[in-house]
Parts: C-alpha cells; structure tokens; sequence
C-alpha cells in the first residue's frame, strides 16, 4: 500500500453556590486527613480548584484560558462574567487549559452550561479521559470524575460547541482535587486574547444541576479528510503530529507493531523520525496528541500497511487484540484505530475484537478501515464483510483508490485507476453494498512519490465528491443515486503532502469542508 517504502528503519518493526457547595464538601473530605492540629496529614494533599479564572471573572481577558476566534466574554447582570461560543463552519468554539494535577489522584470536573450541544471534558489523564455533553436550553451542571495515571502531572480541561448548532455559554469551570496549595488565580501579567463584550443575559438565572454522558449522533452532512502520519522517516517531509494541518479531522498514526503475543500490538516512536526531527519525545508526543483532541480532531492508530501482518484468527487472538489496542488507547490518549491489514483479514475475529475494544472505549471510540479494492469489489470478501460486520461502530472506510490498476465499476465498466471514474464507479459498489454514505471515503495518494500507481489531481477527487453528493461535475459514469452525505477523503499521507506543498489539504479539505 505505502509505496515507495524502499529502507525500513534499523531495529523497526514495520451556580457560583453549587461551585461554592462542590469545593465546600472537597475540603471537607480532605478534613478528614487532617490532625487534630488542623495541618493536613503527612503525604496528603488538600483538595483544591486547581483551574484558574474558571468563573471568567477576569472579563475582558480569559487567560489562561485559550479559545478559538468565535468564543466571546459576556457581561450577564445574573451571572457575571460567561463565555459564549457560537460554532461556525469547522469550528467547535473550543477553550483548553493546562492545569498541574498530582498522580493516581482522583479529579471532579465540573461546568456549569446552557444551550446547543454543549461538551466538556480532560484529556491527558494517562488514563481512560473523562467527557459529558448536554443540550439544554436552561442552565445545567455537567460533570465528571476521573482517576490520574502514576506519571501524570498535568491535564488539559476543555470545553467546546458542535458545529451547525446553536451559541452556547460557559460559566463556573472547576477541576477539584488534590492540589498543592491554594486555587490558582488568573495572573496580570499571563499571555490572553482580548475579547469582546455583550449584555445578553441568560435564559434562566438559576442554573438546575443536570448531566449526561451519552455521545449525541453526529450532525449529518459532515465530511471528514482523514490523513496517516508517518512514525518512519522514507523521504517524505518528517512531521511532529502538531505539524499537521488543522484541515486533517482524523490523524491516523502509522503504524503500530505486531508482537510475539497472538493479535497483540504495541507501538514505539520510531528513533530515526525522531532524529530527524531534532529530538521529538513520547511526552512530546502525547502532548500533540491531547491538543489535536482538544482542537476537535481525533488521533488514531493504524495497524498494517504494506509490511504489517498482525493476524487475529481466533478468540485468544480477538482478546488479546482488543486488551493491546486499548492499552495504546490509554497509554497515549487515541480516539480509537485504523485497520490496514493488506496481508489478509478474518472477518469474523477481527469484528470479534474490535467490538470488544469499542465497548471498553465507550463513547467516541473512531474505527476506520483502509482496504485496497480488491477487497471491496464485493460484499463477499473478508474486507467488505468485517466493515459490514462493525457498520454499528464503524465511522468510515477509506478504500485505497491506488496501486491497484483497471477495477470494475458498480455498473460492470472497467475503470483506470487515477481517474474520476475510478473513484466514483468504485465507491458506487459500496454505497450500494449496504454501508452507510458517511460511512464511504475516498482514499487517494497526496503525490507521485506517495504510490506506485493512482495519484489523483485534488480538482478530480473534488469533482468525484460532488458528483457523488449531489450528480454535478460527474466524469463519464454518471452513479444511479446521490449521496449527500458522503463521507469524505483519505490521503497516503500526511507527510508526503507536505512534501507536495499540501495540496490535499488546502483543495481537497477545503472543499470537503464545505460541502453542505
């Protein structure tokens, strides 16, 4: 699949009373470590806020708070100060802030919120990270409590809106916990954007504690670009996962090992991308991680490729599978996984096992796939019959249209790859095999180097969207339906369209985006 790969590398193996009242009975349960002296016992930190300005009573400056452009500061005479974001385009309205937490302590979040989708949550725990949403037109209470890793020390705190949904509005951020002092408080002198002003007041004055965990479905007609970021340096531009563009809504990393254990998988920084990129550690690593997920972006790890052969053929295998891929989840911080195995696939034990991940994942579990063609000609073969098998979980496949020559349409023509036939003739077999349109991308190379065969202009792969989505700028093969909610693009990879002055990005993510 990723041509040309010539030298693998050495040694790699391919309410301000209910914060008031929260905080209260915190203290009162670090009361209880307390000597009757009234200092906190040996070893035993108290429970503190450890968010700064998380009631935004700083006004017109939010730091440390860093928000997107569309997230204002509003003066309500109820409240105080809130922050109100209003979603637009691609963008959530999203706010972070790194906060120092102690290891293996136990964390409560909680956010007071109104209106639209509303999303808060912590990434970077070095465990299972927590998140809770509502959508509520009244003010509501939503919280969460979550467990640090042994080597944590710091966590991001986010919050963000959904796109194409109605502004919704922030107050009363809180993380309590074990802390080494004394809440923080927002500093003069800290970096912060300057914001806006407004006197809208709230819905309601009186927030009502209410929460839920359940993820919302995700809002139709969203397409997504999906791009593999390479852990091995072969020529391509080497990238730190903060390099890659903010077009690229799923980051898949390339690619994880198989080991000596039976469907077990593991994954390592590869030294030489490491060299070449100066130096670029596992914290380094994981932190680029957890600020792409605090961006709205979901990071995965991709297993196959060209070279990979992890096989899951039984039940021991599907277990241990599932056990290994969710230990990279927590270790650091995934969304979830890619399935590339060009070397063969058991349809039956892999869906086994990644039903078994999904549900320790839980809510926001990603599954991609990245076939080649040959095994998604037909409903018959293991490829298409594993993505049928997980269409419950599955978010999207993005069949490789490359290194594959002629294929067969859907409507029994013979089409040549690199051409706007291919990709719609070949995508019209999967539509019109039983997977979901959102559930259908195309997967194109971002360079001549990127392949051996089947580039694809950027203006060709556009035309195919729209020709799928709506019946407009189709090639000769016109598909016998439309499929609005198509779901998007793929491209081999990241690095090489770097290399190529990122013209997948810049073309197709952009038209991708902005398909209705």
């Amino acid at each position: 699949m990723r041509a040309p790969q010539p030298q693998p590398q050495p040694g790699r193996r391919t309410g301000r009373a209910l914060l008031a009242g929260l905080v209260a009975a915190s203290t009162g349960l670090a009361g209880l470590l307390m000597a009757g002296s009234g200092t906190a016992t040996a070893g035993v930190a108290p429970n503190v806020d450890v968010i700064a300005n998380g009631d935004f009573s700083a006004g017109n400056h939010i730091g440390p708070w860093t928000c997107g452009p569309t997230v204002t500061a509003v003066n309500n005479a109820a409240t105080g100060w809130d922050l109100q974001g209003s979603p637009a385009g691609n963008d959530y309205a999203n706010c972070s802030q790194t906060v120092t937490v102690l290891p293996n302590s136990t964390y409560t979040l909680s956010a007071v919120v109104q209106g639209g989708y509303v999303f808060a949550g912590v990434t970077g725990t070095g465990g299972t990270d927590p998140s809770t949403w509502s959508s509520n037109s009244g003010w509501n209470t939503l919280t969460s409590t979550f467990t640090t890793g042994a080597a944590t020390t710091s966590v991001s705190v986010w919050f963000h809106g959904w796109y194409g949904q109605t502004p919704f509005t922030v107050d009363r951020v809180s993380l309590v916990g074990p802390g080494t002092g004394a809440s923080p408080s927002p500093s003069a002198t800290s970096p912060s954007p300057t914001v806006s002003e407004s006197s809208s007041p709230p819905a309601s004055p009186s927030p009502s504690p209410s929460t839920t965990t359940t993820t919302p479905p995700p809002p139709p007609r969203k397409h997504l670009l999906t791009g593999y970021w390479q852990d091995f340096y072969n020529g391509a531009t080497p990238q730190r996962i903060s390099d890659v563009p903010a077009a690229y809504d799923i980051i898949a990393v390339a690619f994880a090992d198989a080991t000596s254990t039976q469907g077990g998988i593991s994954f390592t920084l590869d030294p030489t991308l490491s060299s070449k990129l100066g130096g670029y550690t596992e914290a380094d690593f994981k932190a680029d991680i957890a600020a792409k997920r605090a961006a709205g972006k979901k990071v995965i790890i991709s297993v196959g490729g060209q070279n990979g052969t992890v096989s899951v053929a039984n039940s021991t295998a599907a277990a241990n599978f599932a056990n290994s891929a969710y230990g990279l989840i927590q270790q650091y911080g995934f969304d979830g996984i890619d399935i590339d195995l060009e070397n063969g696939v058991n349809s039956t034990y892999m869906a086994q096992a990644l039903h078994t991940l999904a549900a320790k994942v839980g809510s926001g579990f990603v599954l991609t796939m990245a076939p080649e063609t040959i095994g998604m000609q037909s409903t018959g073969g293991e490829y298409f019959k594993l993505a049928l098998a997980t269409k419950d979980i599955l978010t999207i496949v993005n069949m490789q249209y490359y290194n594959s020559g002629a294929m067969l349409g859907c409507d029994g023509g013979v089409y040549s790859q690199g051409t706007e036939n291919f990709l719609t003739g070949l995508a019209c077999i999967q539509l019109q095999g039983g997977l979901r349109p959102d559930q259908v991308g195309l997967g194109v190379p971002a360079s001549t180097s990127a392949a051996g065969g089947g580039f694809t202009s950027p203006s060709v792969v556009n035309a195919a969207l729209d020709c799928l989505a709506s019946g407009t700028n189709c090639g000769s093969f016109v598909p016998p339906a439309k499929w609005p909610t198509i779901g998007g693009a793929m491209t081999w990879s990241t690095n090489w369209d770097a290399t190529a002055g990122n013209q997948i990005a810049n073309t197709v993510g952009a038209h991708l985006h902005a398909m209705p």
